[in-house]
């Protein structure tokens, strides 16, 4: 246990919105092979340290930083579209969930609202996610819909409201999945591998389980709670014992009587 799960254990989520890779799929090792294939294509060597600057940034960011960071900005979308072509032929052979992700979300179907929100262009999220068998069990799927701003850079936690979903860190991809799931931002738990992600949630107002390697060994950035993988008891007996959120006919006649 790397942050305290007791922080969030009183409380019981209304919708989960979980991030897809490195969170359900095991890609983040896909991604890196990817990012090495593109760089090997182009006759580059990857930057010392590239890997954890690349973690959780939409792949556009990504081969703009590929780019950039071995001084070709001219490549930026030749590598961008090598970076992408890489990753789905490896996804496409190798669909893996990561530990305990696979028993968290059908524990949790039919019982809450799912969804997923993540940086990966949608025909990704839904092709790793149905071959390995989970698509069935969520909602919505999230993807951004726009390019994205360098960097990701922009306000503070609540963001701007625009029409286009823009890529973690900025909030709009969490913030439409709760919206879809019918609940304020701040009854979701959002889960996360990485600080990118974890900022993104926590921006458009939900609270976060970050799950994995911290990426710096210390840093949990706005996470609530931090742990090592979704297979951990302490995890799985904290979903079990959810309480199931009342429905719309349930509220109402609550409201209507008055408590018992």
């Amino acid at each position: 246990m790397t942050l305290p799960l007791r922080t969030l254990s009183n409380w019981s989520p209304e919708a989960v919105v979980f991030d897809c890779d490195g969170t359900l799929m095991d890609t983040e090792r896909h991604w890196q092979d990817a990012r090495n294939r593109a760089f090997r294509e182009f006759g580059l060597l990857p930057p010392p340290g590239f890997a954890d600057r690349a973690k959780g940034v939409h792949y556009v960011d990504c081969g703009r930083l590929m780019a950039e960071e071995t001084n070709k900005p001219e490549l930026a979308a030749d590598l961008t579209t090598a970076l992408l072509s890489h990753f789905m032929s490896l996804v496409a052979e190798d669909p893996l969930t990561m530990p305990g992700a696979g028993e968290m979300v059908r524990l949790l179907s039919g019982r809450l609202p799912l969804a997923v929100a993540s940086n990966c262009p949608l025909e990704v999220v839904e092709e790793s996610l149905g071959r390995a068998g989970l698509r069935r069990h969520f909602r919505h799927i999230v993807v951004p819909t726009g390019p994205p701003d360098k960097r990701g850079a922009g306000p503070g936690r609540d963001g701007e409201r625009s029409q286009t979903v823009r890529p973690k860190p900025w909030p709009d991809v969490y913030a439409t999945a709760a919206r879809l799931c019918g609940v304020r931002p701040e009854t979701a738990l959002a889960v996360e591998d990485s600080l990118t992600g974890i900022e993104s949630a926590w921006r458009a107002g939900l609270r976060t389980l970050g799950v994995g390697p911290l990426p710096d060994e210390a840093d949990t950035g706005h996470a609530d709670a931090w742990v090592a993988a979704l297979d951990d008891p302490e995890v799985l007996d904290w979903v079990r014992n959810w309480r199931r959120p009342p429905s719309p006919g349930e509220e109402q006649d609550h409201q209507r009587h008055g408590p018992l």
